[in-house]
């Protein structure tokens, strides 16, 4: 790369768009930076170089230069405005983290900014870094350093009143606590933010973010018609903006359809004008698990959640959903299996439903505990003895009814009893 600097003039950016190659369009924007000059159209032309250079080093996923980039660029800093550095810095740090593969590389760049930021008491840019930075960490499951960063932040911000930076924190607040398994924190963190968010106009993108996660916690509760109308409204947010999280939102939707038993939905809903744009593994994965549960077939659950492992056990809230669905599934399968039977091999119910032994073995324990059925594992034969429901005798209740009437009218004539007496 030369070293001779370019004049920071319009040519020399048209000179780097048409280079013939990314990386002589790279050298060109650099030689563009080294000018010296500080004059106000020269420093117009090197943000614009910025820019460009960014976008170049993304498309060629050169993060590590990009990094460096930022570090170069701090002398230029001082010459421009406070809000133009901000908008610069935190236009890199989202470069870098459309590559993929960089998480580690964007929690240290934004350390080192955040470090910067603290020396050059740039506040305003420090806060939002902080809140990306946040952000990485609960993506990294690094939990307890976020917590650490968001609860010295979210004081902070509170008393600067910036109630869009607020709602973001609240929010990311929420996640932590919901990766915790804290549900009330993390449903009073989305409080708090829905709070902050009536008082200013938030994003589409923000709000879709917001309804996303109103229905992954109301999903939690098992409330799943509410968590369908939150999804359905995240969806139609991210799907205005053509968000890479529209087809989450999509899978959040259907997994709703499926556990409230409204499997053969999932069909309509995927070949709909808004379903057919997202076709993909992740919807795929969906229908899999719809067509087990209609058929209430554990095989065929167990085929969709070994072919699509990546979409299903691998998405933390699909899989959590999915496995109490599994149970249910399990149990429905094992009454019908076990119903015409008094006395039963588990070896054989083991055939039957195509399951491991000891798996089985340890689902009807549970069963039997749960007072799913009546009955007793014998463990020497390896059998599964089931009981007949004992009918409740009619005459015993009516009998206690009886002798509480009993009680009443003694009691009441002790009562009247008394008065005389006295």
């Amino acid at each position: 790369m030369s070293t001779s600097y370019l004049p920071a003039i319009t040519n020399s950016l048209a000179r780097a768009l048409e280079a013939k190659t990314p990386y002589e369009a790279i050298s060109i924007l650099y030689r563009v930076l080294q000018n010296p000059s500080s004059a106000p159209d020269a420093v117009r032309i090197k943000e614009q170089a910025i820019t460009n250079l960014s976008d170049l080093l993304r498309q060629e996923t050169r993060a590590e230069e990009l990094k460096s980039l930022l570090a170069q660029l701090r002398p230029f800093f001082a010459l421009i405005p406070k809000a133009k550095t901000a908008k610069i810095v935190r236009g890199i740090i989202d470069d870098v983290a459309k590559i993929p593969g960089t998480s580690d590389l964007q929690i240290s760049l934004c350390k080192e900014v955040v470090q910067w930021t603290r020396a050059e008491k740039r506040t305003f840019l420090r806060q939002r870094v902080e809140a990306k930075l946040a952000g990485l960490l609960i993506e990294n499951k690094e939990y307890s350093e976020a917590l650490n960063l968001l609860s010295g932040l979210i004081k902070e911000v509170r008393r600067l009143d910036d109630k869009l930076l607020l709602v973001d924190i609240d929010l990311l607040e929420s996640k932590l606590h919901f990766s915790l398994r804290n549900l009330p924190k993390a449903k009073a963190s989305l409080t708090a933010a829905r709070t902050a968010e009536n008082a200013i106009y938030v994003p589409p993108a923000q709000q879709g973010n917001i309804d996303l996660q109103s229905g992954i916690l109301h999903a939690e509760e098992k409330d799943y018609k509410t968590a369908y109308s939150y999804f359905f409204e995240a969806f139609e947010a991210f799907n205005a903006l053509e968000d890479p999280r529209a087809v989450f939102s999509l899978k959040y939707i259907l997994l709703c359809k499926i556990m409230v038993s409204q499997a053969d939905d999932v069909a309509g809903i995927i070949s709909s004008k808004a379903g057919l744009q997202y076709v993909g593994p992740e919807l795929d994965a969906m229908k899999a698990v719809a067509d087990a549960q209609a058929k209430r077939s554990l095989k065929l659950f167990e085929i969709a959640l070994r072919d699509f492992k990546a979409q299903l056990e691998e998405d933390p809230i699909v899989h959590r959903h999915l496995s109490s669905l599994y149970d249910t599934l399990l149990e429905q399968n094992l009454c019908r299996l076990i119903e015409p039977f008094s006395r039963v091999e588990i070896t054989h119910i083991a055939e039957l439903i195509e399951l491991p032994v000891d798996h089985v073995e340890k689902k009807l324990s549970q069963m039997i505990l749960d007072k799913k059925f009546a009955g007793t594992l014998d463990q020497g034969a390896g059998c599964l003895v089931i009981f007949n429901d004992p009918k409740t005798d009619a005459i015993y209740p009516t009998t206690l009814e009886t002798i509480s009437n009993i009680g009443k009218v003694v009691d009441s004539l002790y009562v009247r009893s008394a008065k005389i007496m006295a």
